[in-house]
């Protein structure tokens, strides 16, 4: 089959686009609004740019009365701060609750019984029983036009700053135990799958460090830059 998204004449049941590019990983967003509430919420247009220094983004759509930024994307920019906590598995029902539509002073944190803990560089707190946080400062936002004043996307974009991987997931040889964690991942319609199985595919041709540098994403820091420079 073939369709046209600016016609969008599928003439399927339900609308495929969301369940092509899977599975997407969810960024569940702690922000704090000007007056210090906080909001959690969780993102399934998340992912990482970049490694040194890394970079995250998340991308959120617009409020259906006047197409501004929702609550994550205004606070991010109005207070130059975001964390990302991983969602799993285990949290699943708590991840659902944060997602509902609520008004921007209720806390979603406390609407689905989380415990929150405070980050170490930014103001924002973590999700205790996530397994994994990104501490992040904002970067910038870049703006999609949509096709009417509730379909704009706001594509935020921070640097991770600061990052907390609880002891529990870190295998013996010192990685992540990504399947212990079990993180969500969004799929088209309602569905959702988490990570259940891991394989290795080990890079291969020419110029294989450096490929394997960046596949694995080794930082050198700009501590380390600047020692280097200083030497």
């Amino acid at each position: 089959m073939f369709y046209e998204t600016a016609r969008n004449d599928h003439g399927l049941p339900r609308d495929p686009y969301k369940s092509i590019v899977v599975p997407r990983p969810i960024g569940w967003i702690t922000t704090l609004d000007p007056d210090g509430v906080i909001n959690l919420a969780p993102y399934s247009q998340f992912n990482n740019l970049g490694y040194d220094p890394p970079y995250v983004m998340f991308s959120s759509g617009s409020h259906f009365a006047d197409g501004g930024p929702k609550d994550s994307a205004r606070n991010a920019l109005l207070t130059g701060e975001f964390v990302c906590n991983m969602a799993t598995w285990e949290l699943r029902d708590r991840v659902n609750t944060t997602a509902r539509m609520v008004e921007p002073h209720v806390d979603e944190a406390e609407l689905a019984g989380l415990e929150m803990i405070p980050s170490r560089l930014v103001a924002p707190p973590r999700v205790k029983a996530s397994p994994v946080h990104l501490e992040c400062r904002y970067h910038a936002t870049l703006t999609l036009p949509g096709n009417s004043l509730d379909n704009l996307t706001y594509v935020v974009v921070g640097e991770v700053v600061g990052v907390h991987i609880s002891d529990e997931v870190i295998t013996a040889d010192g990685r992540i135990d990504i399947v212990k964690c079990r993180p969500l991942a969004r799929m088209g319609y309602f569905d959702y799958t988490s990570v259940e199985s891991v394989f290795e595919l080990p890079p291969e041709g020419p110029h294989l460090d450096k490929f394997r540098r960046g596949l694995e994403g080794r930082a050198r820091g700009r501590a380390q830059r600047s020692g280097n420079a200083g030497s």
